[in-house]
């Protein structure tokens, strides 16, 4: 049984237009980004989604590139904030400066705004600023707006940001609050290519090889495509599915899960339930689809649960990571 009316006529050939657009967007990606495509699935679901992402990865693997790339593909603004030990919030979001009105000569205060104000954000090594600062993404990310000095200014649309983290060097950095991290839809991880396409990449980025990026969607088709999403009918027995998932990383008498109860402090909350399912939504749609199936939610598990999950004394002890618990947790499910 669907929970929603199915899709109208127009709904049916949004489908098909989006699924068209999708196959000309990675074509013109791949002009630049060699490999990472299940990671470029990953981040055009959470765009539709409306969601945020984190990206873990060592230095060198394109994540600025890659995210460049998607906003030149998409014809989106894109901003790119370098995170330092002594970024300030005003730095992210904007200040106010005082300004003179030369006619009446009279003085204001007037509101620069910072590099936030964008489509597309690349927090660049978001964990080497201070708390202070980091939470100056917050009321962005969730309330797509800023508030400074008493004003609220609306972000513009589509609003998303791409944060990364270098899981190498963590001295002198800052971890992100649950709070902070319960914000992003994804949780990315970047691998190192491979030896065939790390030859593509030495041998496009050391000669004259100089592609042009084509736009493929405007603003405002994508805005109809986000809005699409929420249309997209689900079947109560995937939310059932989706929320048994989330349920069951919650250490609890009543959870059988042993590895669970052994290892986790605190589990995922239901904001990863609502994302599991829009995931979900947007990769059905993606691939031509009118409604997702359980593959739809398994496909993006790992990467909606694992920075959702805490682990333990006891899991850090024996170096077991939130990924193995995920694993874990789902052959017990099946």
């Amino acid at each position: 049984m669907l929970n929603q009316e199915k899709f109208s006529e127009h709904d049916v050939e949004l489908v098909s237009q989006l699924h068209e657009s999708v196959l000309s967007i990675k074509n013109e990606i791949r002009k630049i980004i060699v490999g990472h495509d299940e990671i470029i699935d990953k981040i055009l679901i959470a765009l539709l989604s409306r969601g945020h992402c984190l990206l873990v990865g060592v230095p060198g693997l394109a994540k600025t590139l890659l995210i460049k790339t998607i906003a030149s593909v998409l014809d989106l603004d894109f901003k790119r904030i370098q995170f330092t030990p002594d970024l300030m919030p005003g730095d992210i979001t904007g200040t106010e400066i005082i300004d003179e009105d030369q006619a009446e000569r009279k003085r204001y205060f007037r509101f620069i705004k910072g590099p936030i104000f964008a489509n597309i954000i690349l927090a660049d090594e978001i964990n080497r600023t201070p708390p202070k600062t980091q939470s100056a993404l917050l009321e962005a990310m969730q309330e797509h707006r800023v508030t400074a000095a008493g004003n609220s200014y609306i972000l513009d649309e589509p609003f998303f940001v791409l944060a990364t983290q270098n899981p190498i060097e963590q001295e002198g950095t800052y971890p992100l609050p649950e709070a902070q991290l319960d914000r992003f839809m994804f949780s990315l991880w970047l691998d190192y290519p491979s030896h065939e396409d790390e030859i593509k990449i030495v041998k496009t980025t050391t000669s004259e090889y100089s592609p042009t990026i084509q736009k493929v969607l405007s603003k405002q088709q994508l805005l109809k495509y986000q809005d699409l999403i929420k249309r997209v009918p689900v079947a109560d027995s995937i939310i059932d599915y989706t929320v048994k998932v989330v349920n069951s990383t919650r250490p609890s008498i009543e959870n059988k899960i042993k590895k669970v109860n052994e290892f986790i402090n605190w589990g995922a909350g239901p904001r990863a339930s609502q994302f599991l399912i829009l995931a979900a939504k947007s990769r059905a749609v993606l691939d031509g689809r009118f409604s997702p199936n359980i593959d739809d939610v398994k496909y993006s598990i790992y990467e909606v649960l694992r920075h959702r999950i805490i682990p333990n004394f006891n899991a850090e002890a024996e170096g077991i990571k939130p990924s193995d618990i995920i694993k874990n947790l789902l052959e017990n499910l099946n």
